[in-house]
């Protein structure tokens, strides 16, 4: 599988068929590090006491879901995939946090807010999936408010020789028949489709050249924590306050 020269419809065909069972296969096939690195993520948006926040590359509102119990927010979320979003819809449902989570569908490169809008922002495995991922950041630094934090997680690939040999039989290996037996053949199209994603996309935008790309959108404070031995990469920074 490999990504076409539209990265937006490439999305939606890849996820479309994905969410009744986005959220377990999520932590098996991120060997359960997936909520973990949210929660990393997330407590750098959630410090800021947020009273409004947009996540961006929603899926199903996991995220969205834990800002609601992390801060006193209301949270946005915002998804290409309207069958991602309707399992999203049942997930906010069932935690009983209607009034709090709104979710739309959109592009994470034309958001339809003004400038100026959120208290803070999260967004999660998107930049593999856009045509210009600095682009896209400049816009999602847009309708940040002054002083407000942004926060990503991504998977990476691990700097250590030794790591990186052992993630690359994973990925190559074991993904795409683990996805297949969880998941049937869905999954294992995505597992297929993960590993040399990953490696292609870190081959064009090195973590130094998504840093710098942070800063050129006008952010300040850019950090980086890699999670589970290189395995994820969680990034933070702030929109100046004047």
């Amino acid at each position: 599988m490999q990504l076409t020269t539209d990265p937006n419809r490439f999305a939606q065909d890849l996820f479309t068929g994905l969410p009744r069972n986005y959220d377990f296969l999520e932590e098996l096939l991120s060997l359960a590090q997936n909520g973990r690195w949210r929660r990393e993520m997330i407590s750098h948006v959630s410090q800021c006491s947020p009273r409004r926040v947009l996540d961006v590359a929603t899926g199903t509102a996991g995220v969205a879901v834990e800002l609601t119990r992390r801060t006193a927010a209301n949270v946005t979320g915002i998804d290409i995939t309207e069958a991602m979003l309707r399992q999203g819809a049942t997930r906010v449902g069932r935690a009983a946090v209607s009034d709090r989570v709104t979710l739309l569908v959109g592009q994470a490169e034309k958001l339809p807010f003004p400038d100026n809008t959120f208290d803070g922002l999260t967004f999660t495995y998107l930049l593999r999936y856009v045509a210009d991922p600095a682009a896209t950041l400049r816009e999602l630094a847009r309708v940040l408010k002054p002083g407000a934090p942004m926060a990503s997680l991504e998977f990476c690939v691990p700097t250590s020789r030794f790591w990186r040999a052992w993630w690359w039989m994973y990925t190559r290996g074991v993904l795409p028949v683990a996805g297949y037996l969880s998941g049937g053949r869905e999954w294992s199209s995505v597992g297929r489709f993960l590993g040399p994603n990953i490696s292609d996309h870190y081959a064009r935008y090195p973590v130094s050249w998504t840093v710098q790309a942070w800063r050129d959108a006008g952010l300040v404070n850019v950090d980086t924590r890699a999670m589970s031995l290189g395995g994820g990469l969680v990034m933070w920074a702030q929109k100046p306050a004047s």
